[in-house]
């Protein structure tokens, strides 16, 4: 049975401040703070436990190893070099698996599977390292050829950052949807992450019919004003758009186009005049988990800075107390992903598949979350200050921390 299941990165024990990412305000604005590396896994693992105990599907990736020597020696990190690099191989933004690929479910692919296509991230240097791991992580999880297809990225000539800019939507999620791709148009303030043309090559890769198919741009305003991947200013689930006004570049054109293709397609639009650009982006209102509760309601999964937030919870308040199709707002903590630049939606990837053609080893019981939190509690560093990256005593201790975790859950193949 076809089910969504969110994968969430599990927050690596090397996470930290460094402000690697230009164009996520909240990233650079943190930068040179210390880290909380062991609350921050905590807290996904209890995001991941809510939303299990709700009745969803849960599955979980590992953090990719860290440090990475292979970057330093391929950028000989040795003598004197700007320490900007080393903060790149220790970077634990593995975290937000809704870059970590593309995902077009069975029903909607020529061949019937499931096809992925890790992103090559290359427009920051520190996750352009992450795919070669993240892809040997997906073909693990997704090894059941006659169900999954799990594709290498598209040349690097074109950025690709995933599910982040991609959504889909549809009647439920078994059945065929349509798929829809933002893209952002370069020369701004901020690099747009998304290439037109590495979207369509997923597209045509993963055998989607072009007329179920749409192209969008993100609107210049949105990516200059923080808005680095489409996930910030909307979401999709199903038959739902819950999007910012500002958030595309020609929102009459592509709504009509949503509504051609799906007639069924209900809009959630929020006007800059309830929330402005900058509080949506500042609360990551829209860097939300829209899911289809068991009992057939949607929900929106917020975190607590959008629920704390004055205009955002006044226009949240006035919508489930409507007759909207979102009709419960769910908030949680994920405070230190936040402040790095990552809400509830960043830390997971949506897969429609029939958990039983999953790897059983990287789905989230409730034993298996008591485990996790085990190993994070016994392992993982309370805090990294900016000053103790590059420590190897530190890089030990990290190492090691991952290690104990791939062994606890019997991945040992991964370590």
């Amino acid at each position: 049975m076809l089910r969504e299941i969110n994968f969430d990165g599990i927050v690596g024990p090397s996470h930290n401040y460094a402000g690697l990412s230009l164009g996520n305000l909240a990233a650079t604005r943190h930068a040179g703070d210390t880290a909380f590396p062991r609350e921050a896994a905590l807290q996904g693992v209890a995001k991941m436990r809510h939303n299990m105990r709700l009745g969803l599907a849960q599955g979980f990736l590992l953090p990719l190893p860290r440090p990475n020597p292979g970057f330093l020696a391929d950028v000989s990190a040795v003598g004197d070099f700007d320490p900007a690099l080393t903060a790149m191989a220790w970077s634990a933004s593995s975290m937000w698996t809704a870059n970590a690929a593309t995902v077009s479910p069975a029903p909607d692919t020529e061949d019937g599977r499931c096809h992925l296509t890790v992103a090559n991230l290359v427009t920051m240097p520190h996750r352009s390292i992450e795919w070669p791991d993240t892809l040997r992580q997906l073909r693990t999880i997704f090894a059941d050829s006659a169900h999954f297809a799990v594709h290498g990225p598209v040349p690097p000539t074109f950025g690709d950052e995933g599910a982040a800019n991609h959504m889909r939507m549809g009647p439920s999620h078994g059945e065929p949807g349509i798929e829809i791709f933002i893209y952002g148009r370069p020369g701004g303030r901020f690099p747009a992450r998304q290439h037109e043309q590495a979207f369509r090559a997923i597209a045509r890769r993963h055998g989607l019919d072009p007329a179920r198919c749409i192209f969008a741009e993100q609107a210049t305003a949105a990516i200059e004003a923080g808005a680095f991947h489409n996930d910030v200013v909307a979401v999709a689930n199903e038959n739902v758009l819950f999007c910012h006004e500002q958030a595309f570049a020609d929102r009459d054109a592509l709504f009509a186009a949503i509504r051609q293709k799906l007639p069924a397609a209900q809009i959630v639009e929020v006007p800059a005049s309830a929330v402005s650009l900058a509080e949506a982006i500042s609360s990551y209102l829209f860097n939300a988990q829209l899911v289809t509760l068991p009992e057939g309601v949607q929900a929106l999964i917020v975190p607590t800075e959008a629920w704390e937030n004055k205009p955002v919870r006044a226009f949240l308040d006035a919508m489930i107390q409507g007759n909207g199709p979102i009709r419960k707002v769910l908030p949680v903590d994920v405070r230190q992903s936040m402040a790095n630049g990552g809400g509830p939606a960043c830390l997971r990837l949506r897969v429609v598949a029939d958990p039983a053609r999953i790897d059983p080893r990287f789905m989230l019981d409730e034993d298996k979350a008591a485990l996790l939190e085990s190993a994070i509690r016994g392992h993982w560093p309370e805090r990294i200050s900016s000053a103790e990256i590059g420590s190897e005593a530190l890089a030990d201790r990290v190492r090691d921390a991952r290690q104990a975790l791939c062994e606890a859950l019997n991945l040992a193949e991964l370590g």
